[in-house]
């Protein structure tokens, strides 16, 4: 099966090089990179013509969007796969990420993740922390806690359709609750299958701001009342907490 990996980039010369890299270097060799840029000012463009793989296609955006979100849903409505990944120009899969999944899939499952490591900008062989999940969950254990970094996720298009992100914070954490509420159980691959890059300007780094966001997702976006928001904001809280400690 065709499996279609997504992948948003703005001034990304410096990194998306080791990206693409990391998908080459893939064991499973049926996919297809879509890699669309946000009209970047660097040479990203230059960097990603440079490599000779007819599997990788780039488009580029008419305008600066100023988020991820437009170039990814652009690279859900032009893909072609049954399945469904995604990967950041700045972050890294392991070799076997794609054989590992699709076997999971192959087996029925409609989503599945995996743990992941975590580094600091170019120390990529040296990680900083491990994200660690489940090894199945659902979605109410998703309320609780993202068990899905987007750079690890992937689903059967086929069997759940095309679900665009929104353009606001935590955008991916939405698509994959919509995804899961649909899917089902999700499997959890144990390995780190994926690194994902951490430096001081990423916006998941605000811890603050990622709170405000998962309180408007319960409010707002799931419509829960304030007693069960306030029941998932505490598991999400207490999450958060655990990992800065441990």
């Amino acid at each position: 099966m065709l499996v279609s990996i997504i992948m948003p980039v703005y001034n990304g010369e410096k990194t998306i090089l080791g990206a693409i890299k990391s998908v080459l270097a893939q064991t499973y060799e049926n996919w297809e990179l879509v890699i669309v840029d946000d009209c970047s000012k660097d040479q990203t463009h230059s960097v990603v013509k440079s490599i000779d793989d007819e599997r990788i296609k780039f488009y580029q955006l008419d305008s600066n969007t100023g988020s991820p979100t437009s170039p990814r849903n652009f690279g859900l409505s032009v893909c072609k796969g049954q399945y469904i990944a995604f990967l950041d120009a700045d972050d890294l899969w392991e070799p076997k990420k794609l054989e590992l999944q699709v076997a999971v899939l192959e087996r029925g499952y409609n989503i599945v993740c995996s743990n992941y490591s975590v580094f600091v900008d170019e120390n990529e062989d040296d990680p900083l922390s491990y994200r660690q999940f489940p090894k199945e969950f659902n979605f109410r254990k998703m309320l609780r806690r993202n068990c899905i970094g987007n750079l690890t996720g992937i689903y059967n298009r086929d069997k759940l359709g095309i679900v665009l992100q929104k353009n606001q914070g935590h955008e991916d954490y939405i698509m994959w609750l919509e995804l899961v509420k649909k899917g089902g159980n999700v499997y959890c691959v144990q390995e780190p299958l994926a690194r994902y890059r951490l430096s001081p300007s990423s916006v998941s780094s605000d811890k603050l701001q990622a709170a405000k966001w998962q309180w408007r997702i319960y409010r707002e976006e799931l419509e829960l009342n304030a007693l069960v928001s306030s029941y998932y904001f505490s598991h999400y809280a207490f999450n958060v907490v655990k990992r800065k400690l441990f």
